[in-house]
């Protein structure tokens, strides 16, 4: 089992942890960093627009990522949220291992 990075923009702080805590309260994700200050220029309905957002980097259990992926879908006032996710191909083994126990709902 592999651990995900999943990204996520998010419009502003308040919507942003909003989804951190919920992800974290429901044990789908093991911690989400919030990282502000993110300048988004990216093509919509045929324009080029730019955008402050803040970045959520969710830390999960690659089993997991359906749920997440749920669940923020339910939360986000985008449209089209950012949902990718990457996989962790290695770290600190202890660390890994924390995210697959924190990501469980039966732990």
């Amino acid at each position: 089992m592999s651990a995900l990075i999943v990204h996520c923009t998010c419009p502003d702080a308040g919507v942003a942890s909003h989804i951190a805590i919920a992800l974290v309260e429901a044990r789908l994700a093991a911690c989400v960093q919030q990282l502000p200050g993110v300048r988004s220029t990216y093509a919509w309905e045929g324009r080029v627009e730019h955008a402050q957002e803040v970045l959520l980097l969710i830390k999960t259990a690659d089993d997991r990522l359906d749920e997440v992926i749920d669940a923020v879908r339910a939360l986000h006032p985008y449209e089209l949220p950012e949902l990718i996710a990457v996989e962790a191909r290695g770290g600190l083994p202890a660390y890994l291992d924390w995210i697959h126990a924190q990501s469980r709902a039966d732990a």
